[in-house]
C-alpha cells in the first residue's frame, strides 16, 4: 500500500519544472530508463510515483525485487544491483509533450550516462521513447543488437497505466525475460 497522499493542484503545477535525481551507482545489473518523470513523480521526487503505474508491481512480479516496493523505498534498488533514470528529465503531464530534439539531447546524455556507470544492462522503458532518441525506427520489444559498450540494450513496454497495448502480467514478462537473461549468474 502507498504511504503517500497525492499531490495537490499547487504541487503538481510547482512540478511543471521540477526534476527528479537518478536512483543509481556504478556497476548495476540494469539501469531502468523511464521516458521523463510525469507531474505526479516531479511532485514527490519519486519515480514511477503515479498509482496506477505498473512499473513497481512489474518489478516485483518479473522476479527483480523479494516484494512489491514503493516509490518512497526506490533508494533500496540500488542494493539490488537496479537503478531508474529518464531519456529526458524534465517533467510532463504526457510523454507527447516532449519534442524530438529533446528526445535525442536525452539518448546522447543517456549514451554518456551509461558510459560513465557501466550497467550491465539498460532497459530503456519506452519503444517510441527508444525508436526518438537513438534513431531506430523499426526497434521492436526486447534486447537490442546494438550495446552501448558492454552494456546490454533492451527495450521494455512502458509500464504507464496508459499504455493500453500491455497489461501487467505482460510488461512483468518482458521484465523477466530482461531478468533471466542478466541474472543468470547473480539471482535475485
Amino acid at each position: 500500500m502507498r504511504k503517500s497522499t497525492a499531490p495537490t493542484a499547487a504541487q503538481l503545477e510547482a512540478a511543471k519544472t521540477a526534476t527528479i535525481p537518478d536512483v543509481a551507482g556504478p556497476g548495476l545489473r540494469v539501469l531502468f530508463c523511464g521516458i521523463n518523470p510525469g507531474l505526479w513523480s516531479g511532485a514527490t521526487g519519486r519515480h514511477f510515483a503515479r498509482p496506477g503505474n505498473r512499473f513497481w508491481p512489474a518489478l516485483h512480479r518479473s522476479g527483480f525485487t523479494p516484494r512489491q516496493f514503493d516509490p518512497e523505498e526506490q533508494e533500496q534498488l540500488v542494493a539490488l544491483g537496479l537503478g531508474i533514470t529518464n531519456v529526458v528529465a524534465r517533467t510532463t503531464a504526457k510523454a507527447d509533450e516532449l519534442t524530438a530534439e529533446e528526445y535525442r539531447a536525452g539518448g546522447e546524455a543517456l549514451v554518456e550516462r551509461v558510459e560513465r556507470l557501466r550497467p550491465r544492462a539498460l532497459a530503456v522503458l519506452g519503444i517510441g521513447a527508444y525508436r526518438t532518441a537513438f534513431g531506430r525506427p523499426r526497434t521492436t520489444v526486447g534486447p537490442q543488437a546494438d550495446g552501448i559498450g558492454d552494456t546490454e540494450v533492451w527495450v521494455l513496454p512502458n509500464p504507464s497505466g496508459l499504455n493500453a497495448h500491455y497489461t501487467l502480467d505482460g510488461i512483468a514478462e518482458e521484465f523477466r525475460r530482461l531478468r533471466v537473461a542478466v541474472s543468470h549468474d547473480a539471482p535475485v
